[in-house]
């Protein structure tokens, strides 16, 4: 009964929030992405040292150490705190950003991820009713992904931009973004076992190969060879020792805090990928798959729950997986939507201090991982499904009916 008091409440709202126009939705993303970046950049004015900004800082700056043949992967404590470990040619790429005054700049990087965002949204097979509920679904996560001034909005949107290209036979394009983002978050090669789905993966593995070799040269436009090696090996060691600092707000740090488990992070996390890879094996022996859309959100949702550095501003990605499993079921069923509540209220809610006091956020949801375990439920119960369910659910956006509709 309470289950269904919920689904009852929640698709009240649903429909009240469905007969939102898109556009307006789209102008407060926007609007979203202008406020915070001033806002980040106003109250870091009366701060000694640091700013609010401190990501984006990080990202800008490495331009300017590529460029002077400097070590990206040493802390620079007169500029910002923690430490740059990305890629070169991601600090390459900072230089579209990097000639500007940090209000600007800030601004035009927060717009670029929201835009990206939008866009991606936008080629799901969702009716544009459900879309304004789905985005508004987002809403807070966006708004704290937006607040970190990272770029784990524009990773998201370009996962499912490469689903889309892969949709329609642009094999080339859906390598490139793919290669992308791993050369910003090392995770985007997890993403590219969606290439699994799919007839024409040789091509995709050539296409792969070549945008690899093309992106890690392109530093060479302002390095030398030298430089360009000696970068390569800083990043490695520096990922090397990363790997093994913390848990993050991951399934790890769920177990590690609420069970007192010591986890060995590699046998975990390869139990983790066969799991993961249960639902592809059918793809090996050539049996059509009925959950395209179903391994892309848990693609995106895998990401960021097995990542040992996992933050709360990486769940924009989580939640996403989470809204695309959800949102692209024409009838959920009453388990599903109580799934899909509760992953909002403890994913969302629980990390903003607009809803949730801040000591409580700090003392129980973070050190708790408590944003991981709603998203881990989902993904468990989508990764399992196709070994249990012959035939989708009435409703269910299949591959055929993503075809017929393409």
């Amino acid at each position: 009964m309470q289950s269904l008091a919920i689904k009852g409440r929640w698709d009240a709202i649903c429909n009240t929030v469905s007969k939102i126009p898109l556009k307006y939705l789209y102008a407060l993303f926007l609007l979203m992405a202008v406020g915070i970046s001033f806002h980040s950049w106003y109250s870091s004015q009366d701060m000694e040292r640091w700013t609010r900004y401190n990501n984006f800082l990080i990202f800008k700056q490495a331009f300017s150490h590529l460029i002077h043949n400097q070590d990206l992967y040493v802390l620079y404590e007169s500029e910002y705190y923690d430490l740059y470990k990305y890629s070169p040619s991601f600090a390459l790429w900072m230089g579209a950003f990097a000639w500007m005054p940090d209000v600007p700049s800030l601004i035009c990087w927060n717009i670029m991820n929201v835009v990206v965002f939008i866009i991606a949204i936008r080629t799901l097979p969702v009716k544009k009713e459900k879309q304004s509920i789905l985005l508004l679904f987002l809403a807070i996560e966006m708004m704290i992904a937006l607040t970190s001034s990272q770029i784990n909005v524009l990773i998201a949107g370009f996962f499912i931009l490469a689903w889309h290209c892969m949709e329609n036979k642009k094999i080339w394009l859906a390598a490139l973004l793919l290669v992308v983002t791993v050369y910003i978050k090392l995770f985007g090669v997890v993403a590219m076992s969606l290439f699994l789905l799919y007839p024409e993966r040789w091509k995709a593995a050539l296409y792969t190969v070549f945008w690899t070799v093309v992106i890690a040269l392109m530093p060479l436009l302002v390095i030398s060879w030298d430089q360009l090696l000696f970068l390569y090996k800083s990043w490695g060691h520096l990922l090397a020792n990363d790997y093994s600092a913390s848990y993050g707000v991951s399934v790890m740090g769920w177990w590690h805090t609420w069970f007192d488990m010591d986890i060995s992070k590699q046998l975990f996390m390869l139990s983790a990928a066969a799991v993961f890879m249960g639902p592809f094996i059918p793809i090996l022996y050539n049996r059509e798959s009925k959950f395209n859309l179903s391994m892309l959100a848990s693609v995106l949702i895998w990401v960021v729950i097995f990542n040992h550095k996992g933050e709360s501003p990486t769940y924009i990605i989580a939640l996403t997986g989470v809204a695309i499993w959800y949102f692209t079921q024409e009838r959920p069923s009453t388990l599903n939507t109580v799934l899909a509540v509760l992953t909002l209220v403890f994913t969302s809610f629980s990390s903003t201090d607009l809803i949730t006091p801040y000591w409580i956020a700090r003392t129980y949801v973070e050190p708790y991982a408590v944003k991981a375990v709603f998203c881990s439920i989902v993904w468990l119960k989508i990764v399992l499904e196709p070994f249990f369910v012959t035939s989708p659910e009435p409703g269910t956006i299949t591959a055929e009916k993503l075809q017929r509709a393409v």
